[in-house]
């Protein structure tokens, strides 16, 4: 457990008039620091390694890993946002990647401060960049606790992000293929 976390989070609760002290919350700085680093333990880390060993087949179309779950920690309140993340990807010459190892590298991309844009983007950058993926496209959909607690209170919304790459950013039969296998044109 890092106490420089430890002991930052029991000054933050004090600065905020909570009394540490209580029997209810000695224990509380620790499971905070111990819970954050969990939540931020994909700081610093490469995706490569992640995909493990990638295997040739004679397949050429593409390829869909949908409602794969994520959670990560807004850069702006510290606040979860969580939804699923929808992959399709036109591997390159047939070479593609065990299905549970996409799960592993979002995992690892949302482990950190996040915004939901830039976590869509890196999921896209590393299918692109470790898989040689001939075309990437990669959809979030979360709900971001900071709507939902503060502000406005704006209960029931979802924030969508989408980012394509290679032959399925543009317009065209494949890019309508993968739009279908998500159930159509309305991503």
């Amino acid at each position: 457990m890092n106490q420089l976390a430890k002991e930052g989070i029991e000054q933050f609760l004090r600065a905020l008039s909570v009394d540490t002290k209580a029997p209810e919350l000695e224990k509380t700085p620790i499971r905070v620091a111990e819970l954050y680093e969990e939540l931020f333990s994909g700081v610093g880390k490469d995706t490569k390694a992640l995909w493990g060993e990638l295997f040739s087949t004679d397949y050429n179309g593409l390829v869909a890993v949908t409602d794969i779950p994520f959670y990560s920690m807004c850069e702006h309140h510290l606040l979860p946002f969580f939804g699923t993340v929808d992959v399709i990807y036109q591997p390159h010459s047939g070479c593609v990647a065990g299905l549970s190892k996409f799960n592993d590298v979002i995992t690892v991309l949302s482990r950190k401060p996040q915004l939901q844009e830039r976590l869509t983007r890196e999921i896209a950058d590393a299918i692109e960049r470790d898989l040689s993926a001939e075309g990437v496209f990669v959809r979030l959909k979360a709900t971001q606790l900071c709507m939902l607690m503060k502000g406005t209170l704006q209960q029931g919304s979802q924030v969508v992000t989408i980012e394509s790459r290679g032959l399925l950013r543009e317009a065209g039969s494949l890019r309508d293929e993968a739009l279908a296998m998500l159930g159509g044109t309305n991503v």
